[in-house]
């Protein structure tokens, strides 16, 4: 990404923005609502259009059905009465029927299973999807997002609404994708406490501007008056993080050493 600037009507999310994510390398990107995290994901999805600059991933220009690129969304709960089971989420991806009609290919059940062990999901994996429990088909999203195996994986806020067990199996799976096979990550949250222990860096946009650097670099007084041009004061609760004074619809943000 160079030289990335998006303006939302008359106002200006970020601008000015340089960023190379590394094979393997995992960037939180923090900040209060509205202030464009899940407009940059939608930029590098091909989903909004930049205002000024470019974005590349593998050296091609961003476009929509990137099969480089791996989308974990929001978990929100599915309704009881989907008619698909758990095994179908993941084939969504498999057969590529999220930007089109699917087409089994030879393979696509081994593929699926495979998604599915990796996931954690087989024990669950003919159930009726909108019987399981919010971290459950949470997995089978990220087994979806994986079907590529992309070079990058972007994830908006995929542990939100999950307890602390689920949380922590998400975060697993995607650490040990950008381990084993050196998928990049984009991680946005407004909680960083389950992930800051495989956080690399940290990307935090507040009020048209932001910061890029190390955990340590960025979770700072210092560093966050700054960036928000008022009073911030990251203090330390036990193994929490918690930063206060934010001028954000939200009272604080907390942030902490991963479990």
């Amino acid at each position: 990404m160079s030289g990335a600037a998006l303006h939302r009507g008359e106002r200006e999310l970020w601008a000015g923005l340089d960023l190379t994510v590394d094979p393997g390398e995992f960037i939180a990107v923090l900040g209060p609502s509205g202030s464009g995290k899940t407009t940059l994901l939608r930029s590098i999805l091909g989903l909004q259009p930049l205002s000024a600059g470019t974005i590349r991933v593998g050296g091609d220009r961003v476009h929509r059905g990137n099969a480089r690129i791996g989308y974990i969304p929001q978990q929100r709960p599915m309704a009881p009465d989907t008619s698909m089971r758990a095994r179908d989420v993941v084939a969504l991806g498999v057969q590529g029927s999220r930007f089109g009609f699917p087409v089994p290919r030879r393979g696509d059940r081994a593929r699926v299973d495979a998604l599915i062990e990796g996931v954690g999901a087989a024990h669950y994996a003919d159930r009726p999807v909108g019987l399981l429990s919010g971290g459950e088909q949470q997995r089978l999203r990220v087994g979806q997002a994986l079907a590529d195996a992309p070079s990058l994986l972007l994830c908006d806020e995929p542990l939100s609404n999950l307890d602390l067990a689920h949380q922590r199996g998400i975060t697993d799976i995607i650490d040990r994708e950008r381990r084993e096979r050196g998928a990049a990550v984009l991680f946005v949250t407004h909680d960083i406490n389950p992930i800051l222990g495989r956080v690399d860096r940290i990307l935090y946009i507040a009020g048209g501007r932001f910061v890029l650097g190390t955990p340590d670099e960025v979770l700072q007084s210092r560093v966050l008056t700054e960036l928000y041009g008022t009073p911030v004061f990251v203090l330390r609760a036990g193994d929490r993080l918690v930063v206060v004074g934010v001028p954000d619809a939200e009272p604080h943000h907390e942030h902490g050493d991963a479990a």
